[in-house]
């Protein structure tokens, strides 16, 4: 008996303990079913990246930068890269991308189509709960729509956080139970965005190389003897090469993205796109640049334009036709026969007569989402002007101006900037009818404006006389007189690329100029040496000893005053040579060793933006992009377990910056040039030019625009024909305005990895 009450009396206490932990049970679940929320971001937005880890660099670094940061994104981000890089943080990144270098073509082995994916890998997690790491989840997934079946269960701790494939176009339905009961569910719907992007060596990332050249501690160089002076106790690279130009001499080069364009990771386009991607936790972001140092509207953007470095495969395509290619996908563009759509009544003869370019059918295009352009520099030669303000009047150089440009002052220039707007009129009715950006959403096309090179003091002051930053080359100096002459003409470029964008329905950036000022050509010191970074003198080698710093500590990639790259830092950064075999094959030199020394200076990105200075430029073209998205729906969807969120608006301009249209260069070196930023533009497509292409590609007049401004008709395309023209004349590189800045950010993020570059050979590209 006293065995059976025991054995009643025990099965009581269990049923009440069951009935109580049910109750228990019950009583939590609510409160974790109103608390708990599913929050998921993509693991890899930045796709044209294949190592998501490289992505995570990136995103890490955002999401560490404090409020004020947030202002300027990119550019805190890449000084706390600078801090934790020595080498720059791209070392590690270029060769794992979607750029395929050897074919010139966007393709990935990690996707099955780079530009049309299927899928999205996104990670999630679930807040709200507590003591998660003691409840178990259960994750259930099931595609919106359609007839795909359920996924299966996931089983594991709340704590931990869970991957899932999601489809593309389509969206996921993502449920969270807990005992049975479910807590917490959402919709998984990722947006990836297309950014294209062509342009110029401001848009390539001249001056910037993935992997900088690297000098020896020890050894110097000589380039022989010259009327102007010594040419030895120069910098020499790392290697055991025996003569200047040889093989293991070129093996040594400098390291590109893509080598003949000099595109690099710092190209202000990627990093825009870049930041576009990290900042959102639920976008994607499809990047295709061919952006090419050199290139113009017309031989670069329009003709096939080789770049400026020689190499085994030079590009195949203009840029205008290797965009078209990419939005095809794994499909091929179709070239088309063009010869009177794209000259304007002949005012671009390079454009008329056998002009083809691809297109890619419409039903099989991607649609682009933001065309980021930088270009209209080449086109009125800025770089030849910038070339006549620094050489000096009796250099012997000027007779080598097919390397530099024609050397040429501010009559060409003014003369060539009368054709530009045509230019522009003419890409725009490329990029709607052969890109297939709608006439109705001009806005999506960006164009990035320049930054002054010469800035000084409050931005009405220009760098003065003199060789500081220009010693590497005895006959670079520096004059007032010209670079006051150079800014005018800058000046009268921004205003014609500001009101060709308003004119075209563009969106215009220009926000960045004011950041420059100060930060010119001129801006560092040269009589300290112990800042390698803000040093203008170039180190040589004197009695055996460097002076002012030894090259091997020279820091390509730290934060500096000055946001541009003087020829100097070019040879110290980009260091360009080519082979003793091509400059006595094709150019028809002797081993002339002080040209080699001139190409280094010149075409190493003098007068670019460095890394910083491409900072700047992309949170300016970020801010812009950002608005654009939203308008059309693309805008952010803010996490709101994040801390740090999508940047602030940057502060208006102030009206009239720029002042009056100046009616004449200035004459003497005291007048004074003004080049800060004018007000931002507002850039509204017209609501009639709304034009759509037939199948055939033939484009209908929209109505209520002006006749010239629309594009023409244009025939049914048909195969190119024999003699369509092919421009393959490498035009002389951009010199324009370039960068450098400083601020603090935050220190390594956690389970940040910082690996040693990869550097493949390069050949010395004498088949090219």
């Amino acid at each position: 008996m006293a065995g059976r009450l025991t054995r009643t009396a025990m099965r009581s206490v269990i049923a009440g303990l069951i009935a109580t932990s049910a109750m228990l049970v019950a009583d939590a679940q609510p409160a974790a079913a109103e608390t708990a929320a599913i929050r998921w971001r993509v693991e890899n937005p930045f796709r044209f990246f294949r190592d998501s880890a490289d992505t995570e660099v990136h995103r890490a670094t955002y999401n560490s930068l404090t409020q004020s940061e947030l202002a300027a994104p990119v550019l805190a981000a890449e000084h706390a890269l600078q801090r934790r890089h020595e080498d720059g943080w791209a070392a590690t990144m270029y060769r794992k991308t979607c750029w395929n270098w050897t074919s010139n073509r966007y393709t990935c082995p990690d996707y099955d189509d780079y530009m049309n994916p299927k899928n999205h890998v996104v990670v999630a997690d679930i807040a709200g709960i507590e003591d998660a790491a003691n409840l178990t989840c259960t994750w259930l997934t099931a595609p919106k729509g359609g007839s795909a079946p359920r996924g299966d269960a996931i089983v594991q701790p709340c704590n931990e956080t869970v991957e899932f494939e999601v489809p593309y176009p389509g969206a996921m339905t993502v449920t969270v139970e807990i005992g049975g009961r479910a807590v917490a569910a959402t919709d998984i719907k990722v947006r990836d965005i297309l950014v294209a992007a062509m342009g110029d060596s401001f848009a390539s990332g001249e001056g910037n190389p993935d992997i900088p050249v690297r000098f020896s501690r020890d050894r110097s160089a000589n380039y022989g003897n010259a009327k102007s002076g010594d040419l030895s106790g120069f910098p020499a690279r790392i290697g055991d090469w025996k003569q200047i130009g040889d093989k293991p001499f070129i093996s040594e080069n400098a390291r590109w993205l893509d080598q003949a364009c000099h595109r690099s990771l710092y190209s202000h386009q990627l990093r825009a796109a870049l930041q576009l991607s990290i900042e959102d936790p639920h976008r994607a972001v499809t990047f295709v640049g061919v952006s090419c140092s050199g290139a113009e509207v017309t031989a670069g953007l329009f003709l096939r334009y080789k770049g400026n470095e020689w190499v085994p495969n030079p590009p195949v395509l203009s840029q205008i036709s290797a965009v078209a290619e990419a939005q095809c996908g794994k499909r091929d563009a179709q070239p088309m026969d063009l010869p009177e759509a794209y000259h304007i009544n002949g005012e671009i003869p390079e454009l008329k007569g056998g002009l083809v370019l691809r297109k890619c059918p419409k039903d099989d295009a991607r649609k682009i989402d933001l065309m980021l352009l930088s270009v209209g520099g080449n086109d009125i030669g800025f770089s030849r002007l910038v070339a006549n303000a620094v050489l000096s009047s009796e250099s012997t150089l000027r007779q080598l101006g097919g390397w530099i440009g024609e050397l040429h002052g501010q009559s060409e220039a003014t003369q060539q900037l009368s054709h530009l707007d045509a230019r522009y009129k003419s890409l725009n009715r490329a990029i709607h009818s052969l890109l297939y950006v709608p006439w109705d959403e001009s806005d999506r096309i960006v164009l990035a404006s320049y930054p002054g090179l010469a800035l000084a003091g409050d931005g009405s002051e220009t760098c003065k006389d003199g060789r500081a930053g220009m010693e590497v080359v005895a006959d670079f100096q520096l004059s007032e007189q010209k670079l006051r002459e150079g800014t005018w003409v800058a000046d009268k470029l921004h205003r014609q690329m500001r009101e060709s964008s308003e004119k075209y329905g563009w969106t215009f950036v220009e926000t960045h100029r004011r950041s420059f000022i100060d930060r010119g050509i001129c801006s560092g010191w040269s009589d300290d040496g112990t800042n390698p970074a803000d040093e203008l003198r170039l180190p040589r080698k004197i009695d055996g000893v460097w002076k002012p710093y030894n090259p091997a500590d020279y820091p390509a990639y730290a934060s500096r005053k000055r946001w541009f790259r003087t020829p100097n830092d070019g040879f110290m950064t980009g260091n360009f040579h080519v082979a003793a075999s091509l400059l006595q094959k094709v150019l028809k030199f002797d081993t002339l060793a002080s040209f080699q020394l001139l190409l280094a200076a010149t075409y190493s990105g003098s007068f670019h933006p460095t890394a910083e200075g491409h900072a700047a430029i992309a949170d300016a073209v970020a801010d812009k992009a950002r608005a654009v998205l939203t308008k059309y729906g693309q805008g952010p969807e803010p996490d709101p377990y994040v801390a740090t969120q999508i940047p602030l608006p940057p502060a208006a301009e102030e009206p009239g910056a720029l002042g009056p249209e100046p009616a004449a260069a200035p004459a003497a070196p005291d007048t004074t040039i003004g080049q800060s930023a004018a007000p931002e533009m507002k850039t509204v497509p017209d609501a009639g030019a709304s034009p759509a292409p037939s199948s055939t590609g033939a484009l209908s007049e929209p109505g209520g625009a002006s006749r010239d401004e629309l594009p023409p008709a244009i025939e049914t395309p048909g195969p190119p024909s024999a003699s369509a023209a092919v421009n393959n004349e490498i035009a002389a590189p951009p010199v324009v305005p370039q960068d450098a800045e400083s601020p603090a950010s935050p220190g390594v993020p956690p389970n940040v990895e910082v690996r040693q570059p990869f550097r493949p050979p390069v050949g010395d590209g004498t088949d090219r």
